[in-house]
């Protein structure tokens, strides 16, 4: 009982901070659900806890989602996370990772170049990038901190921003947890904690939301930044203990 409580605080405590920055929740909830449930069993429940979280940033700030850039970026994702599911069991994750990793860390100086020369890419663009994420998606554990960037170089930020992200990432995660259900791994027990733990995640977008209203542009850059950073050393950590 204690471990479920403690669980149900860290999904608090990520879907608030998921719910300010637009993602890192799967990134902070993940070794926490390993230590408790077990690596096999983390994976599927994370699947189901993170779909709830998104449905909760998504609710949260319904009114500002950019349904252009979410159809965009959703159109080639949704396959392309369901075919990076299947392809999770025949391709090394530690490869990935460190590819990632080492992006979300160019990225920190790249965002900002981006923005000082005003650089924007349009939705055909986006939806390429989608493709490309949601394959990723389906490998490794978060991309989070790489479709962040694409919908900033969209001209997205705050709620709209975290909105769209997450109606787009709920659309990637709906398939590759649908995925997983055909693989058969999903049983009944699994999908049941993780729809606990996505509850408490959900709680936290609105608190999140709160957090965020009162956040200046300035101050949810240099928080993006640091997500950016602590996201691309747990990639590479992962990867190579």
């Amino acid at each position: 009982m204690t471990g479920y409580i403690f669980v149900l605080v860290a999904g608090l405590a990520a879907g608030t901070l998921s719910g300010v920055v637009g993602t890192g929740g799967s990134i902070i909830l993940m070794p926490i659900l390993v230590y408790q449930f077990g690596p096999q069993q983390a994976v599927p429940i994370m699947a189901i806890a993170a779909v709830l979280g998104n449905v909760g940033k998504a609710v949260a700030w319904w009114r500002e989602v950019d349904w252009r850039a979410f159809w965009a970026y959703s159109i080639l994702g949704v396959p392309g996370a369901a075919l990076g599911a299947r392809t999770l069991l025949v391709l090394p994750p530690h490869v990935v990772e460190v590819v990632l990793g080492g992006f979300f860390l160019l990225m920190i100086p790249g965002r900002r170049w981006m923005q000082a020369r005003d650089f924007k890419i349009r939705y055909w663009q986006l939806a390429i990038i989608g493709g490309v994420i949601g394959y990723l998606s389906g490998i490794v554990l978060s991309t989070g901190p790489l479709s962040i960037p694409a919908f900033l170089a969209v001209g997205l930020t705050k709620g709209a921003l975290i909105s769209t992200e997450a109606a787009a990432s709920l659309a990637l995660m709906v398939s590759k947890v649908a995925t997983f259900q055909q693989l058969g791994a999903l049983p009944g027990p699994l999908v049941v904690q993780g729809a606990i733990i996505g509850a408490s995640m959900m709680a936290g977008a609105y608190l999140g939301k709160k957090v965020m209203a009162r956040m200046s542009l300035s101050v949810f850059e240099h928080v993006m930044d640091v997500m950016l950073f602590c996201s691309g050393l747990a990639l590479l950590w992962t990867a190579i203990k």
